[in-house]
């Protein structure tokens, strides 16, 4: 058993794992020891039976922490709490302070024990933070007969009937019905959303009124909200600095603190007191600090829609000085229209001219060339096939059209073909797509892309949290950019970026000893968040490459999210250096003073040496509850 292991109890009974459940076997007897021990101590402390009984119990009583401390000893090679308490209670036994040894062994013992209990609630209750997935599941059959199966047995391509009331079992499409479903469990939103046929649903959701039939596309293991509980559940193995800095803290102290308090023995000749000044010189609360914080931490933000993969990316993301976004489907809604058509010759009318660019542009799966093809089908202008058709990166599209030469995208993809162009024409705040027929510039498609609801505000509220440079990153030219960065608040803008440019500019922000955090859509940013020493995806809720790519994953679209993020990064940062300096370091401080100058003995420092253990749990748990802007 071990403290460092401590974990939050759940904050309501929808949180609580039962107790009973968690009452095993050798829990039992855990508690056999600790009511044995405490009671052959009091029995001894009134002189009603002979001290080998003592010795004896004491034996079974150091037993556990003996076993757990040589383990960590020759494992890990480190001297851990468990050694150090099994040390403090055989000087206060052979050293006469027989009463003292028992009852502060009788204290760690059950300090342990809650601590061990408390980690295995908190571990069950991750799930309950966030909700669960229905065991069974109504399907109808291939005949039409309707019959309740084991959610294990439901396959791929079945149809599962889901009430109103009933939570959604399966990842899946909707094929018939129509209901407003509660997606907190996966995203976070609070409010309902209406699902009718070809909308997507997730497993553990809720149906809160209608009935739908979903049309099965994953189950157990392989839905999203079960890849969000494997992610919670393992995050606790990425641990964050500061909670390693404590780590080694602790197993440096201890040896130090034994040649201390060898050296006090030697001046004083006083065990008592060195039993005393053993017991608040345990560097337990060390171990304690941290992970503590960092599950309230996690959970906290798996509750809020946002998916966080560990201690290190909480501390990263507390410490980051610059924020780095993309623009479109980030900062912007990734919803391009067509907003204005110029043609730049007189024998080409504006429709001819549209339907030509959707004739090339209807093969390419870009964002700005669906906006042309939409258009063009808006206007109900008849779009050919193209005879050729060649989709050059960062560029545009190239293709036959009609017997004709069709360019359709940026200027450099005129230049590099050899049309003459004199000039980049540009729209504030709208991209300019060109279009040249048979090597000549006929016209300009401009098309605006919304700016994402928040946006504004989620940027202005990061600078608040300490952010010193917000950087937009995009691959549309500079005008637009700029246009669009204005409107933000953004302070620096790169544009005309490859795919390969974003990932330098990461890497010139940290040359410059910047901490850097990214927020693009986990797919298509993919290099540039894994640069970056913090990545957040958008939308983890509907992609399982989003919540791959980012240590940070965002469980809906809303930039709010990001800003909840980053203030529980830096609310539990804060709280671990609470628990270290006041939890640990003032009462400690105290403690020490307080055993030197004699005023206290160890049974009375071993009831007080419960305090830290408190406000640390306590300062820890707050997580949970405390109110946290946008989480």
């Amino acid at each position: 058993m071990t403290t460092e292991n401590l974990a939050v109890p759940p904050v309501s009974s929808a949180d609580s794992a039962s107790l009973i459940a968690l009452m095993t076997t050798e829990r039992w007897i855990e508690v056999g020891r600790i009511v044995l021990t405490g009671s052959v101590a009091f029995l001894y402390w009134q002189n009603l039976i002979p001290e080998y009984v003592l010795w004896a119990a004491v034996a079974i009583g150091l037993y556990p922490l003996v076993k757990a401390g040589l383990i960590d000893l020759f494992t890990e090679r480190k001297i851990g709490t468990e050694i150090f308490v099994t040390v403090a209670t055989l000087v206060a036994v052979f050293g006469g302070e027989t009463v003292a040894g028992a009852v502060l062994m009788v204290i760690i013992l059950i300090a342990e024990f809650i601590a061990e209990l408390n980690t295995d609630r908190a571990r069950a209750s991750i799930k309950s933070l966030i909700g669960s997935v229905p065991q069974t599941a109504l399907i109808r059959n291939a005949s039409g007969k309707e019959q309740t199966v084991p959610v294990g047995e439901v396959k791929a391509g079945q149809i599962v009937l889901v009430r109103a009331g009933e939570k959604i079992p399966v990842d899946g499409v909707v094929v018939g019905g129509a209901a407003a479903v509660n997606q907190a469990p996966i995203t976070g939103e609070s409010l309902p959303l209406d699902k009718a046929e070809g909308s997507e649903v997730f497993a553990g959701t809720i149906v809160e009124s209608g009935a739908i039939d979903v049309q099965t596309n994953k189950v157990g293991g392989d839905t999203i909200f079960s890849r969000i509980i494997a992610l919670v559940e393992n995050a606790e193995s990425e641990r964050a600095p500061v909670q390693k800095l404590a780590d080694r803290v602790a197993s440096w102290l201890i040896p130090i603190v034994l040649v201390f308090l060898v050296g006090v023995y030697i001046v004083t000749g006083d065990i008592s007191k060195v039993v005393t000044l053993l017991i608040f010189t345990s560097p337990a609360e060390l171990g304690l600090a941290t992970p503590l914080v960092m599950i309230a931490a996690i959970a906290r933000g798996a509750r809020s829609g946002v998916l966080i993969k560990g201690g290190l990316y909480l501390e990263l993301l507390a410490q980051a000085d610059v924020m780095v976004f993309d623009k479109t489907g980030t900062l912007t809604a990734n919803k391009p229209e067509v907003v204005r058509v110029q043609s730049l010759d007189a024998g080409l009318p504006e429709a001819d001219l549209m339907r030509l660019a959707a004739a090339a542009d209807r093969r390419s799966a870009h964002p700005l060339a669906k906006a042309v093809v939409e258009d063009a089908a808006r206007r109900n202008l008849p779009v050919p096939e193209p005879e050729s058709f060649e989709q050059i990166q960062a560029r545009g599209v190239k293709a036959t059209v009609e017997g004709k030469q069709v360019l359709v995208g940026n200027p450099a993809l005129l230049k590099e073909a050899g049309v003459a162009i004199s000039e980049a024409i540009v729209d504030a705040g709208r991209t300019p797509v060109h279009v040249a027929v048979d090597g000549k510039f006929v016209g300009v498609i401009f098309i605006a892309d919304k700016l994402r609801p928040g946006a504004k505000e989620a940027i202005a509220a990061l600078k608040q949290s300490g952010v010193k440079r917000v950087v937009m990153l995009t691959g549309d030219n500079a005008a637009t950019a700029k246009a669009i960065a204005d409107e933000l608040g953004v302070d620096e803008v790169k544009a005309d970026l490859m795919p390969e440019d974003k990932v330098a500019a990461i890497a010139d922000l940290q040359k410059a000893g910047h901490r850097v955090a990214m927020v693009g859509d986990g797919v298509n940013d993919a290099p540039a968040l894994a640069r970056a020493d913090v990545g957040i995806a958008m939308g983890g809720g509907g992609t399982q490459a989003a919540l791959e790519a980012a240590d940070i994953a965002l469980m809906t679209d809303d930039l709010n999210k990001i800003v909840a993020a980053r203030n529980i990064a830096r609310r539990s940062y804060r709280t671990i250096q609470e628990n270290l300096w006041v939890g640990v370091g003032v009462v400690h401080v105290l403690g020490i003073t307080a055993a030197l100058m004699g005023w206290i003995g160890p049974i009375e420092a071993a009831f007080i040496h419960l305090g830290p253990d408190v406000l640390v749990f306590l300062n820890s748990v707050k997580l949970l509850n405390v109110k946290i802007s946008g989480a």
